[in-house]
């Protein structure tokens, strides 16, 4: 068993490291002081400067087919170059990506939606999670009915990643309330301009999630995406398949965060001696130097199940149960080792702090992921003592 990158995959990771390091972690001053003032952390063209500069270094759709003009590197080198992006919180990701379930749209559908996303000309969100149903996605109660040769639908969204910058959304209906998400849920690809409106929820981080209205919002039969009631596979299809990706951003930030705290440890001073002497800062290094590294595997083992093209839902709960903790203990740690000055906003703790909070939530909580591995285990659907299989 062999763990170790390809030649070709430690250049593609040391090359994203560069670039991280050269080109987006300079701006951490900038993002720090714009969200001080309530502004956004960075100009839309200046994600898209950087987004050209690394379209040029061959960074483009990093999980795009070639089809499509991505560099379709696959699931684990997607995650590790996550890692990488993970490691500032400058609100960047690389461009050339689209929504996976996109990809079950017809020929029609990708020329008007999925095509212009991926190039950049579209904003795409994803709705699912409503006021009454966020954990159990099954209890939506947004409705979509037929008339004539369009779909009206009435229902609220919350919760909703992008809603506000979005000027499309693929948005879940109950089509067939009789059958529920059992073959009665339906996904439709809606314009901003049928009617949907958005207003903003304010969070304790920066994530700027949306409320989505929709009042007799009418949608043609043809923006059906996929098939007539089976949305409800195409949302988890769209949920679980990234789901590792989440606990591979947090491993990036974890070792950042980590090594600041080293690097402080050894100029801070009380009583005489730097506090990295002292046994108490010890312990709390090294518990997280170990928990990130076990994250780190589990994460990857995901991943690596993802593109064996394996059944990795078990393993992505597992991953993101582990990393969505292992990265509010470190924080907890590293701010405890700033002591007050890990607390002010001089530093950019306390808003890895918050941001990192969500992690446990969004994309399955962490008692959904719980419940999900022990339901596994009790049923059958996994088993102990198993590796590869």
């Amino acid at each position: 068993m062999d763990f170790s990158l390809s030649t070709e995959e430690r250049q593609i990771r040391d090359t994203i490291r560069s670039f991280i390091e050269r080109e987006v972690m300079p701006l951490e001053p900038d993002v720090l002081r714009n969200e001080r003032a309530g502004r956004p952390g960075l100009e839309p063209q200046v994600v898209r400067d950087l987004r050209q500069k690394a379209k040029s270094m061959g960074f483009w759709g990093i999980n795009t087919p070639e089809e499509y003009g991505g560099a379709a590197l696959g699931p684990l080198m997607s995650a590790i170059i996550a890692m990488e992006t993970g490691r500032t919180f400058v609100p960047f990701t690389f461009g050339g990506t689209a929504d996976n379930i996109l990809y079950a749209g017809n020929d029609d559908q990708k020329r008007r939606y999925l095509i212009p996303t991926i190039e950049g000309e579209r904003r795409s969100c994803f709705a699912i999670t409503e006021p009454g149903a966020g954990s159990d996605a099954r209890s939506i109660r947004t409705r979509a009915v037929k008339d004539g040769s369009e779909w009206v639908i009435n229902g609220e969204k919350t919760f909703i990643t992008g809603g506000n910058e979005a000027d499309f959304v693929m948005v879940f209906a109950v089509t067939d309330p009789d059958k529920g998400a059992d073959g009665g849920v339906t996904c439709f690809l809606a314009d901003r301009d049928m009617g949907w409106k958005s207003e903003p929820i304010p969070t304790m981080g920066q994530w700027g999630p949306a409320s989505l209205v929709f009042e007799d919002v009418r949608v043609p039969e043809e923006n059906i995406l996929g098939e007539l009631g089976k949305g409800f596979e195409l949302a988890m299809q769209w949920i679980g398949q990234g789901r590792y990706m989440i606990p591979a951003r947090a491993i990036g930030a974890a070792e950042r965060m980590l090594q600041m705290a080293v690097d402080y440890a050894k100029i801070r001073h009380s009583m005489g001696h730097p506090i990295a002497e002292y046994q108490a800062i010890q312990w709390m290094i090294a518990d997280s130097q170990v928990e990130i590294e076990a994250a780190k595997w589990l994460t990857l083992y995901a991943a690596w199940r993802v593109q064996q093209r394996m059944d990795a839902r078990h393993a992505s709960s597992i991953a993101k149960l582990n990393g969505a903790d292992m990265a509010n203990q470190v924080v907890d740690r590293v701010l405890q080792i700033h002591g007050g000055m890990g607390y002010t906003k001089e530093l950019p703790i306390e808003r890895w702090y918050r941001e990192l909070r969500l992690l446990r939530i969004f994309e399955g909580t962490d008692e959904i992921q719980r419940r999900t591995i022990a339901r596994n285990l009790l049923k059958g659907h996994a088993r102990l003592g198993t590796i590869g299989e």
